[in-house]
């Protein structure tokens, strides 16, 4: 399964903000000094969470980025689904499992692993709560 760098910096950058934040907004400037990433970058991964809900800005001064949920109700799926157009183990799992990329998914016993694998993929991110990841509670694999 690939992670975009996109999607493993807005875990990074949301996780400091649920952490840190204290419920005050947060600055493109602090988050970018205290996880070590671009302002730009960061910009369009804030721009991304804030259409998807996850998170809210304030401008003026004192202005920033607030997580607008419970970090127990948003899940790493929910993150990566705001930054990314999706993760997948293999070229067979982009599409449906009933109209896979590949040539020879009608009959591959590979393609159905690979789609098997993949939910479970999803499945574990979607059980993974913002808040789990902060308290360092992680469910098992399976």
């Amino acid at each position: 399964m690939r992670i975009t760098t996109k999607g493993r910096y807005a875990l990074r950058a949301i996780l400091f903000l649920v952490h840190c934040s204290d419920d005050k907004p947060v600055s493109i400037k602090t988050l970018s000094e205290k996880t070590h990433l671009s302002p730009e970058f960061l910009e369009q991964i804030f721009f991304r969470l804030r259409k998807a809900g996850v998170i809210i800005s304030t401008r003026g001064p004192g202005g920033g980025f607030t997580f607008l949920k419970d970090p127990a109700s948003v899940s790493i799926h929910d993150i990566f689904l705001a930054v990314e157009e999706g993760y997948h183990v293999a070229p067979c799992t982009e599409l449906d499992h009933d109209k896979a990329s590949c040539e020879f998914s009608s009959d591959c016993v590979a393609c159905d692993f690979w789609n098997h694998t993949n939910d479970a993929f999803v499945k574990y991110f979607s059980q993974v709560s913002i808040q789990d990841v902060v308290d360092r509670k992680f469910p098992e694999l399976l």
